[in-house]
């Protein structure tokens, strides 16, 4: 039993079911709990309005508040690098250990390491914990040891190997009076409000809580057996809306799969689905964090992008003049998410229609998603890239067009998001370009003034797009 240890919260918000904590505090005698704001993640962010600089803020506050009520202790919040501040803030303590759950990002990894080694120096254990995926690593691999790279023979794997150890739940909420501040911190500077690190608030459309991440977990409860058939159209409520809670943890994702019982309904098994997803992006992550700014299929590794400036601004901003493709990035910019199906659409204009390094792409999400996810994030893009791993070949490209009749046939999302449409009737919501000019004045709708004009004509880009691969 240790005396003191120390548990660091990173990308776990929460002290309900956290794997990480529940070891700390039922190994120890006392905790105290720290989270670090890290110079290196923050100072690579555009924005001192970030929205998900607000959400940690958010979950931070809640869980101060519940400590100082409940448990009449503090938070430790500390700014700077965790790789300076964890073995000071250990060795000043006196504690015996650290501990915190594990981050497979290769620059966490790495960050972890130089963690551990540190604290070895004085004798202080680091010990890291699985909480934010269901397998990690190496735990699910083919016969001969090797790693999966195709989804499909990886998610049959999952779900074979799947029992209720995995998805256990670590009764950490009940520990937390074993929680403790130090008395003596003159020598760090804590952190009450944003200002103090350089940020201001943010205007995000939700709260970064776990009561509210709460809320949405139990509202998409009564509306997953409905999941799959209203997932992909993004102007009805099909999804479940939990990705930032899962995130930056005030879910967990055993909770999730708990709540999705597996085989239980149609919805829950394509909503299990998308949480193997994460699982997998993670281990192939792990496997070949050369993925993280390069192709997964070397194949591509040295693909030529003509990477025009302009056209990528167009898509940034929304103004391509493909309606489905606009209205997806203008959700992006607005309130810092997009549905998941218009992701995909988004990422293969860019890469098959714009001829634009994916990169750029990944980057202007990883820029604004308030659910970015490095693992996830580069998996979608390499998918819709054809750069990953994935049984598809490059020749799959999304007609913008068709993807806008069948996922929102009536353009309602289209409308929201770009009101220069709203009087369009729905037979032109997904070409406006092809109106008449009598239409257009009848529409409210000049293309070229009030509506950009296609920046692209899809079937010629496609073709490029083509040739493109092929000489790789």
């Amino acid at each position: 039993m240790n005396k003191l240890s120390i548990f660091w919260f990173r990308r776990d918000l929460r002290f309900a079911d956290n794997h990480g904590l529940f070891k700390a505090l039922s190994q120890s005698e006392k905790v105290i709990p720290v989270f670090i704001f890290d110079t290196d993640i923050l100072s690579h962010l555009p924005s001192r309005k970030d929205r998900r600089v607000q959400l940690i803020w958010d979950a931070l506050s809640e869980m101060k508040e519940i400590l100082k009520t409940q448990h009449q202790t503090e938070l430790l919040i500390l700014h700077g690098k965790p790789t300076e501040l964890i073995p000071v803030l250990a060795k000043s303590t006196g504690a015996d250990s650290v501990f915190t759950n594990t981050d497979y990002e290769p620059a966490a990894i790495v960050r972890d390491q130089t963690v551990e080694k540190e604290l070895a120096k004085s004798g202080i254990q680091f010990h890291s914990f699985k909480d934010h995926v269901i397998f990690h690593r190496d735990e699910i691999t083919k016969e001969d040891g090797n790693p999966y790279v195709v989804f499909t023979p990886y998610s049959r794997s999952w779900k074979k190997k799947l029992t209720a150890e995995q998805t256990q739940h670590f009764h950490s909420e009940s520990l937390l009076h074993k929680f403790t501040f130090p008395k003596d911190l003159k020598q760090f500077k804590l952190i009450s409000s944003l200002e103090q690190i350089g940020f201001e608030s943010a205007d995000v459309n939700i709260s970064g809580t776990r009561a509210q991440g709460l809320k949405f977990l139990t509202d998409f409860t009564g509306r997953i057996q409905k999941y799959g058939d209203l997932r992909d159209f993004p102007a009805k409520k099909g999804v479940s809306y939990l990705s930032p809670y899962l995130r930056f943890g005030m879910i967990g994702i055993r909770e999730c799969v708990r709540m999705a019982k597996p085989g239980s309904s149609d919805g829950s098994e394509k909503w299990l689905g998308e949480l193997i997803w994460r699982d997998f992006y993670s281990q192939i992550l792990w496997h070949f964090p050369h993925s993280a700014k390069e192709s997964f299929n070397p194949v591509y590794k040295n693909l030529v992008f003509p990477n025009d400036e302009k056209k990528f601004k167009a898509w940034c901003d929304g103004k391509t003049g493909f309606p489905i493709v606009d209205a997806s990035m203008r959700q992006l910019n607005q309130t810092g998410w997009m549905h998941n199906r218009l992701r995909m659409v988004a990422a293969s204009f860019l890469v098959k229609d714009l001829h634009i390094d994916w990169r750029w792409g990944e980057q202007y999400f990883a820029d604004s998603l308030i659910d970015f996810d490095l693992t996830s994030n580069n998996g979608g893009w390499q998918w819709a890239a054809s750069t990953g791993c994935d049984a598809q070949p490059y020749f799959r490209i999304f007609n913008p067009e068709l993807q806008s009749e069948r996922f929102d046939p009536d353009g309602t999302f289209i409308r929201k998001y770009v009101p220069e449409l709203a009087h369009v009737p729905s037979k032109f919501i997904h070409d406006p370009s092809a109106m008449t000019e009598s239409d257009q004045l009848l529409y409210k709708c000049k293309i070229g003034e009030n509506y950009p004009e296609p920046v692209v004509n899809h079937k010629e880009a496609k073709e490029f797009a083509l040739e493109l691969f092929k000489k790789r």
